[in-house]
């Protein structure tokens, strides 16, 4: 990576409090067959603030729910992936794991099947402030993250995997976040959500940049079962966010002809700053559609630069958004789609036609990366010229 690049990220982090700091450890409880504590909820019962909690992977933890009441603790799994199965029960009536401590890492868990009776039981139900999920695969429950009100809180969450959440009504999600202080989102696979959306954050400032939002075709096979999303990704509060380097697929079969949502609901966030810059936008659906919606009670215009449009639809709705350097088509050249690359062949309308994206509150929206399938990233090419898209061409 380049020094540019790095001095960028930092500033990136440091402005928008995305590195939360992992507590030193004062001690290492070990759960699995054979271990001190034979569940995870065992371990979370005893830990004392700055503990690592590492649970053996290639296990399943069947039944084992429960509230996570101390804070700053760091809960990995080790040795392969542990599946934490709700196997019917909950915590709280709100979900499997209920995460009530500040301060709390996960990394490295599946965690999947939660049901309660108001039908909004989550994996991860956030109640305390500042939290990091990482390299997590979240599936088939009716909401993968739900978090409450924190506007204090900071929440990261990074190269993990969230498919088929939602319980098929529209109001669950695969992630949705309430009104956190900031959350960053990136180099995540969100895809399939059940009837709700693959993300909505209320988040007063949302980056959600280097991620793949999308849909399996049904009966295609894949991670999970098949899902009809509604907005990709809902921003129904408005806030500043930052949309960047990310592939946002709407499918043929969904259960609402718009991509990306901001401010739909009430736009009641302070900032209604909206940047998206260098994605890559398909719309499957034939007939409609719009890539991005925006609510008449947002108050600013909306920056869109360098995206590649592809597929039906209209751009935006908002009359006077910004609009620079963008490409449109129903069909752009890509290297490969069916097989989800989606570095542009020649075309003089995207490859070196960018834009120089400019400097916000000190970060630079240039995308300094790519979404790398499944859940990671690399290195976007330093180059001259940016092309259009989230991707640079192959040439």
């Amino acid at each position: 990576m380049s020094q540019r690049h790095t001095a960028q990220l930092g500033a990136a982090l440091a402005l928008l409090g995305s590195a939360i700091a992992i507590p030193a450890h004062a001690a290492t409880l070990s759960v699995g067959p054979g271990k001190t504590y034979t569940a995870p909820c065992k371990a979370f019962a005893v830990a004392k603030a700055g503990d690592r909690i590492e649970i053996a992977g290639n296990t399943t933890y069947r039944g084992d729910v429960c509230a996570i009441k101390q804070s700053k603790l760091t809960i990995v799994g080790v040795n392969g992936r542990p599946k934490i199965d709700a196997g019917g029960k909950n915590a709280l009536g709100k979900g499997i794991w209920v995460v009530q401590g500040n301060e709390i890492v996960i990394e490295n868990v599946e965690m999947f099947g939660s049901k309660v009776p108001d039908k909004n039981g989550a994996a991860l139900r956030l109640e305390g402030t500042n939290f990091t999920l990482r390299k997590a695969f979240i599936h088939d429950n009716e909401n993968g993250i739900l978090s409450g009100v924190k506007t204090d809180s900071k929440i990261v969450i990074e190269n993990s995997e969230f498919g088929h959440n939602g319980n098929g009504t529209g109001q669950t999600h695969n992630v949705y976040i309430g009104s956190a202080g900031s959350l960053m989102f990136r180099f995540n696979f969100s895809h399939d959500a059940d009837g709700g959306h693959n993300l909505k954050s209320r988040a007063l400032v949302n980056t959600i940049a280097y991620n793949r939002f999308s849909s399996t075709v049904p009966g295609q096979t894949g991670t999970t079962a098949t899902g009809k999303p509604s907005y990709e990704i809902d921003l129904p509060n408005a806030g500043t966010s930052y949309i960047i380097g990310n592939v946002i697929h709407q499918p043929a079969a969904h259960s609402n002809s718009n991509l990306v949502a901001y401010g739909m609901e009430s736009a009641a966030n302070p900032s209604h700053a909206l940047y998206v810059v260098n994605n890559t936008f398909l719309n499957d659906d034939s007939a409609r559609g719009t890539f991005v919606l925006i609510g008449t009670k947002v108050t600013t215009k909306a920056l869109l630069q360098n995206n590649i449009f592809s597929g039906t639809g209209a751009v935006t709705n908002q009359v006077g958004a910004v609009e620079k350097t963008n490409y449109r088509s129903v069909a752009p050249g890509f290297v490969n789609r069916a097989a989800w690359d989606l570095r542009p062949t020649a075309n003089a309308l995207v490859i070196n036609a960018g834009s120089a994206p400019p400097t916000v509150n000190g970060m630079s929206l240039k995308p300094a990366y790519v979404y790398k399938h499944s859940a990671t990233s690399a290195t976007r090419p330093v180059v001259k010229t940016i092309d259009v898209g989230a991707y640079e061409s192959a040439l």
